[in-house]
This record gives C-alpha cells, structure tokens and sequence, in this order.
C-alpha cells in the first residue's frame, strides 16, 4: 500500500478554483483501479495550503493514475492556480498501530 501526500500552494484568490476542481474530479480519482482513500485538507494556519492523501494498492497503481488523460487534466488546471511549487510524498507503511 502506497498512502501519497501532495502539498500544494495556491494563489490567495484561487482556492476556490481549485476546490470546484477537486470537487468535480474526487469520485473519478476514487474510482481508479487500485484507489482505496482519497481526502482533501486544508492548512489550518496557511489557508491557501492544502494536501491531498490518496491511498493506492500499488505504485504501479498510482502510476497508471498519474500517465492517465484524468490526471493530465486535472493537473494541467490545478497547477495554473498555484503560488509555489508542489511538493508530493510517497509514502510506504512499516507499522500498524493497534
């Protein structure tokens, strides 16, 4: 399992742009093979910094995702609104907690 964090910056007057994108694209993402967890946040402090955490089945699951024509869209709207460059984690878990 692959849990992936993508930190992104928007411009100040953008957020909402970019909440309607992830809005109108969350169910398709979700949807994906191999997709088991998609959520959004917000920075409670930086209110024009959010992240997304994804949980994917695979690498190989979330590369399929990431060279799909979904990905390629939305990206290409997301990253106009953006105010610095984002900044993604892959993630492997090495321990369950209780």
């Amino acid at each position: 399992m692959i849990t992936r964090i993508v930190r992104m910056v928007f411009q100040e007057d953008k957020t909402e742009s970019f909440e309607a994108i992830f809005e109108s694209s969350k169910e398709k993402i979700r949807a994906r093979q191999g997709c088991q967890y998609l959520s959004l946040h917000r920075d409670h402090h930086y209110p024009s910094t959010y992240y997304t955490v994804s949980k994917w089945d695979s690498q190989a699951d979330l590369d399929a995702y990431r060279d799909s024509e979904l990905f390629e869209s939305t990206w290409a709207k997301t990253k106009a609104l953006f105010a610095d460059k984002p900044k993604a984690y892959s993630l492997e878990q090495l321990v369950e907690l209780p």
